[in-house]
């Protein structure tokens, strides 16, 4: 559909004059006149050649009556195979815009040495004004500059022999304004007509300024005639010129100053459409097969392409010739970025052929007064590069080609806009981009993109890198062509490892990375890929960034996440900061308040660290955090007893509407994996052959269980692996005094583990550190402590007199901590089932001073099960003596059926002994549920005086 038309801008708005380097030209000036046709360059003939398949012989010039239009009805019944020539001498030297000789590169040179300079001195040359600064120690062999050709001499073929008459001036300004006023274009001809008469007009707005006022004030009207022009022209096939006619009547209007394609919105819809209309006509081939079929009258189809591509690529390189602001290749390259990126081998040729010679032609005219913006740069640059890589030779050699040229006006621009203070940077900066260059031949880009980067890294920015790196990873969902996604593995590894202290969107790339796992069919790129990721998270300034990121992912990771976590890669001392930084991410989520649902990190990098431990990548920096892995997956384990999916806080978002997390998935279940590859991957296989024999694992999934299970593995390494319980146990000590409920009933489980010697120096850490503790985080203890008093009490009684002993004494400094005074009774030496006394004093003690504090019958009733009898016995009278001290609510909340059935289980122990205290500590829980014991009652004037013994 035609686009509505907008309000017309103003006469300023359809020229660039102020802003162009080169002043336009005005009325009758006398040195336009005159001048002759430029003979082809080298370089020229050589894309000649590129562009066109037969060579064309220049007829006579004729004079032609653009108000009627009998010279192309003529022409119209000419040879079809000679087409080119029947168009081009029916519009004339005189009244087109190109000549018939002329090919794509209108300012190419014979000088085209294909190098870039990189001596400072001659780049001193562009930056008038600055203070001169010698740089003699650079010692830059001298590489000839691109030829900076003047304006004049390379469009001399565009110039005229002399100004149009005024009454054809007069007919073509008639003639174009029937159209502008609603005439309507009928047919091939009128359109062609019309679209001369305005390249023709153009070419007197140097020499009257009316001409030049009637142009431009109808900018906005010619702008919408030739939108409306291309919409009626077929996409899928090539019958007609117009097509090229209206790319010659741009560059035509361009080349005086008047732009069609910059500055409003239409205008820009005009040159999307015009780029469109040329990139996406199907392939040569297809048009030749298609005029077989369906025969376009007298005009050969593969010549008409060619030279409506010819136009095309003259048209770009008049936008930046006449106007070389980088501003404009910007725009430029924005409207053939698609095309540049496109999936379709024809489409991706014409646009790598048509912005390579943008640039080569940007490179010899570019202007250098500041501002200089170029916004994309950083995304030219990874573009070309992947296009370097590209499968299709003719494509991967014109952008090598596009890239050199790109390299010249980057180090030309770097160099205007670099800050003075900064000029030994630029110096580093250019002897390192002299150095690689005397390693790759900058011909040579082609088929090696990460040379690209090597060289373009040392001068962009921060932002710039980070859109090579952006577009990069786009290059990685090239799904069609395997070598774009090798090109863009080349790529990033390569900017990672030279410039990763310079960017700035380490998330976003994180993101991309592993949103583009998924899609990367090559096993090398997805490994280069990773390799670029273990980069990251290998600098401490990057390693929690990185996590954050890669542990905001469903779970369990899909397999491309996985293969991540289990390829991580650094040198040891980066694997251990970097298994570190995931355990410190579990520790915290085990350090905060207790909360209604467990933090979704808590359970990702259980997750992960399993995954790491299955890969053994980091089996060094495993063995080393040994201690600290295994007590915290450990505590892990306690916290997801009993816990769903549903039960933990998953950020909203994160699984989308397909993904459904499976009912079998759990948190315990991750952590209980993470836990047994922990064991494989550090050889404790005798430890782990105990608790598969002894069904460990499944009393750590229990509640009512779980202490068992933590004992039967501390049981295991202290009796398979002495060295690592020890460093378990120094672990422990922070553990109680800094832990929550978790860590203290984990780290009890412990402590309280079969042999003498290892049980004694366990509980001379725990006495050590209750000593260690600040006044000022003595209150955050002391519930830790409250829960030693009962195993260090039953201990008391142990067979062992130096578990005893040591028991007694820890037990006396925990009682100084809560500045408690224990009875005598506590020190007797007799074992406690033959003194009932002793025993019921100590108990009554301990029942009083723990009431509304600790659970102290729950405590002792867990130790009935232990494997030493002493300990079993012992904690069987403490429960019958201790049921009278129950808290009156909790009693008559819960009954005591859960004491009882316990009880009666060990009824039937062989031990006589503990079967008679047994009987007796079931009488005594009854009773205490038929007659409470009386709550102490307290004077007032004790309470008063604040009188309460301690």
């Amino acid at each position: 559909m035609p686009l509505p038309r907008r309000g017309r801008g103003s006469r300023l708005a359809g020229s660039r004059v102020a802003s162009t380097s080169l002043p336009r030209a005005r009325a009758r000036s006398p040195r336009r006149a005159g001048r002759g046709t430029q003979l082809l360059s080298h370089a020229q003939r050589l894309t000649r050649r590129r562009h066109s398949s037969e060579q064309v012989t220049p007829e006579p010039e004729q004079q032609a009556d653009f108000r009627s239009e009998k010279w192309l009805q003529e022409r119209a019944g000419g040879d079809a195979r000679d087409s080119r020539q029947a168009l081009l001498a029916g519009m004339g030297s005189r009244h087109r815009f190109f000549s018939q000789e002329e090919v794509v590169i209108p300012c190419a040179s014979d000088n085209d040495s294909g190098s870039v300079d990189l001596q400072l001195s001659n780049l001193d040359d562009i930056k008038k004004g600055e203070s001169s600064i010698e740089f003699t120690d650079l010692d830059i062999p001298d590489i000839p500059e691109l030829p900076l050709e003047s304006l004049t001499d390379n469009f001399r073929h565009l110039a005229y022999e002399g100004p149009l008459s005024e009454a054809s001036v007069q007919r073509l300004i008639q003639s174009i304004q029937e159209v502008i006023g609603g005439h309507p274009l009928k047919g091939e001809l009128e359109k062609l007509t019309f679209l001369q008469s305005l390249s023709s007009l153009s070419q007197n707005i140097p020499y009257d300024e009316t001409t030049d006022t009637f142009i431009l004030s109808h900018i906005e009207d010619i702008v919408h005639i030739l939108n409306d022009l291309v919409q009626e022209e077929p996409l899928r096939s090539l019958f007609s010129p117009v097509r090229q006619e209206v790319f010659v009547t741009i560059a035509n209007l361009s080349y005086h100053n008047v732009h069609l394609l910059f500055g409003s919105e239409d205008r820009a819809d005009l040159f999307q459409l015009i780029t469109r209309s040329m990139i996406t006509l199907p392939p040569l081939k297809t048009l030749t097969q298609l005029q077989e079929i369906t025969p376009s009258g007298p005009y050969d189809t593969e010549c008409l392409y060619r030279q409506t591509f010819q136009a095309f690529c003259e048209m770009l390189q008049i936008l930046v010739v006449k106007d070389p602001h980088l501003e404009n290749l910007d725009t430029i390259f924005q409207h053939l970025d698609p095309w540049l990126q496109s999936p379709k081998d024809h489409e991706r040729k014409r646009a790598t052929a048509s912005m390579a010679q943008v640039l080569k032609c940007l490179s010899k005219h570019l202007c250098l007064k500041p501002p200089l913006r170029f916004q994309r740069l950083g995304h030219l640059v990874a573009v070309m590069a992947l296009l370097c890589g590209d499968p299709l030779q003719v494509v991967a050699e014109e952008a090598a080609e596009g890239t050199h040229y790109l390299l010249h006006i980057t180090l030309r621009m770097k160099y205007v806009t670099h800050d003075k203070k900064n000029h030994q940077n630029l110096r580093k900066a250019l002897k390192k981009c002299r150095d690689f260059l005397e390693l790759y031949n900058i011909k040579r880009f082609y088929r090696y993109p990460f040379k690209i980067a090597q060289v373009f890294e040392v001068f962009l920015n921060s932002e710039e890198l980070c859109q090579f790196v952006m577009t990069t990873l786009d290059g990685l969902k090239n799904l069609r062509h395997p070598y774009t996604q090798q090109a863009a593995g080349e790529l990033l590894m390569t900017l990672v490892k030279n410039a990763e202290s310079r960017f700035e969107k380490v998330p976003e790339i994180m993101g991309i990375i592993c949103a583009r796992l998924s899609i990367i069919s090559q096993p090398r790129v997805r490994q280069q890929v990773i390799s670029t990721v273990s980069l990251f998270i290998s600098r401490p300034k990057y390693t929690d960034i990185v996590l954050s990121h890669l542990l905001c992912h469903p779970i369990p990771y899909d397999r491309y996440l996985t293969e991540l976590w289990r390829t991580l890669e650094a040198e040891l001392p980066s694997t251990t900061w970097i298994l570190w930084r995931l355990l410190r991410k579990l520790q915290k989520c085990h350090m905060v308040p207790t909360q209604e649902k467990m933090a979704y990190v808590a359970v990702a990098a259980t997750c992960a660290l399993y995954e790491v431990f299955m890969g053994n990548r980091l089996r060094a920096a495993m063995l080393r955090l040994f201690p600290q892995l295994l007590m915290t997956l450990l505590i892990q384990i306690h916290h997801s007893i009993g816990l769903t999916m549903s039960d933990v806080n998953i950020p909203s978002g994160l699984y989308t509407t397909e993904q459904e997390v499976s009912t079998e998935v759990t948190p315990l279940c991750f952590a209980i994996q993470a836990t047994k590859s922990l064991l494989l991957r550090t050889l404790c296989w005798q430890e782990f052959h105990i608790m598969e024999k002894n069904k460990g694992w499944t009393l750590l999934e229990e509640k009512d269980h779980h202490l068992q299970g933590i004992s039967l593995l501390a049981n295991a390494l202290l009796e398979r692996n002495q060295l690592l319980a020890h460093k378990v146990m120094y672990l422990l000590v922070p553990f109680l005094n800094r832990g929550n409920d978790k860590h203290k009933l984990t780290s009890a489980g412990f402590f309280v583990e079969v042999r003498p010697d290892v049980h004694c120096f366990s509980m001379t850490l725990f006495g050590a550190a209750i000593k260690s503790v600040k006044h000022t985080d003595k209150k955050g203890v002391e519930n830790q402590v409250l829960d030693s008093l009962v195993p260090l009490l039953l201990y008391s009684q142990d067979e062992n007199d130096a578990i005893a002993e040591e028991s007694r004494r820890v037990l006396t400094i925990c009682a100084h901590f809560l500045k408690w005074k224990l009875p005598q009774e506590v020190y007797c030496r007799d074992p406690l089932y033959i003194r009932p006394t002793e025993a019921g004093k100590i108990c009554r003690f301990f029942g009083i001073k723990c009431r509304g504090k600790i659970n102290i019958l729950a405590q002792t009733l867990m130790y009935s099960k232990n494997t030493k009898l002493p300990i079993r016995r012992a904690a069987v009278l403490f429960v019958g003596l201790l049921s009278k001290y129950m808290d009156q609510n909790e009693l008559s909340i819960k009954g005591t059926d859960w004491i009882q059935n316990d009880l009666r289980e060990m009824l039937h122990d062989p031990e006589p002994s503990l079967r008679i205290i047994v009987s007796q500590a079931l009488f005594r829980v009854q009773k205490a549920m038929a007659e409470p014991e009386p709550e102490p009652s307290v004077c007032w004037l004790r309470k008063l005086m604040g009188c309460l013994p301690t």
